[in-house]
């Protein structure tokens, strides 16, 4: 893959796994910050109540360095070190797992537990679609209107998102491209007379 590259799933997945009468239902969400993931974890939790357990792992960021992982009462080690090595396993980001157990009142030992947790996530996964995307730069640009034409021209050559355009006197729009073209759209943004490209955040 490229520098700006990244592997996700594209939506909602399942999994299940059986072991002794327990059941590890495995749930996966693509996920774009910790609020959203806070909000899913608390509906899951609210969802599946009666269930022993509820565990996690979640990665975030093209650079795979923002993690958690979570045993939710289960022996340290046992759950959401095995529910993250499957996310690894696959180079996924901006992804939740939360594997939900309900006791089955057999205890599966250690190995048991790894194995369970491990293979749930695992099942979620392969039944998600996994896509590739692109870390995008976000730029508000601002200029007269005498270099729209310009503009508008360079923005379909370059296939750039848009939008929040104001056409008027002065004209102002919000647009959208892949980092690693950056540098190249940014020397033709500079030599369009009166363009100022100011870098904001994304979302």
């Amino acid at each position: 893959m490229e520098s700006d590259s990244y592997l996700t799933i594209k939506a909602f997945s399942k999994g299940l796994y059986r072991e002794k009468g327990s059941r590890f239902i495995a749930l996966a969400y693509p996920v774009s910050g910790q609020e959203e993931i806070k909000t899913i974890l608390a509906q899951v939790r609210k969802e599946y109540h009666d269930a022993r357990h509820h565990c996690f792992a979640w990665v975030l960021g093209q650079e795979r360095v923002n993690f958690r992982v979570n045993d939710d009462g289960e022996p340290s080690g046992t759950a959401g070190r095995p529910i993250i090595g499957q996310i690894n396993s696959a180079c996924l980001t901006d992804i939740l797992v939360i594997v939900v157990r309900y006791f089955g009142g057999k205890l599966l030992g250690t190995s048991g537990l790894i194995n369970a947790y491990r293979t749930s996530a695992e099942s979620a996964i392969r039944n998600g679609e996994i896509i590739e995307r692109h870390v995008q730069e976000n730029y508000e640009l601002h200029f007269p209107y005498s270099a729209l034409n310009d503009i508008m021209k360079l923005v379909k050559e370059e296939d750039m998102q848009h939008s929040d355009q104001i056409f008027e006197l002065e004209c102002a729009m919000k647009v959208f491209f892949r980092r690693s073209r950056a540098e190249m759209i940014l020397e033709k943004f500079s030599r369009i007379d009166g363009l100022e490209a100011r870098k904001i955040n994304a979302g």
